[in-house]
C-alpha cells in the first residue's frame, strides 16, 4: 500500500499559516492635525508624515 510523505501540501500549509498572523492595523493620531490614520502612513488630511510635509496637495485641501 502506498504511503504519502506528507498529509498536506506545502501550499496548503502556507495558506493556513498566513491567516494566523493577520491582525488589525495599528492606528495613530497625527501630531499636526489630530486626525486618526494608519501608523507609518502619510496623513490623508494634512499630508504630513513624522512631522514633515510630504504631500503638498493634501495640505492645501485641508486649509
Amino acid at each position: 500500500m502506498a504511503h504519502p510523505k506528507r498529509k498536506q501540501s506545502k501550499t496548503r500549509t502556507a495558506k493556513r499559516r498566513t491567516h494566523d498572523k493577520a491582525v488589525a492595523p495599528t492606528l495613530a493620531v497625527c501630531p499636526n492635525c489630530g486626525s486618526w490614520h494608519i501608523y507609518h502612513t502619510v496623513c490623508g488630511t494634512c499630508g504630513y508624515y513624522r512631522g514633515k510635509l510630504v504631500i503638498e496637495k493634501a495640505a492645501v485641501a485641508a486649509v
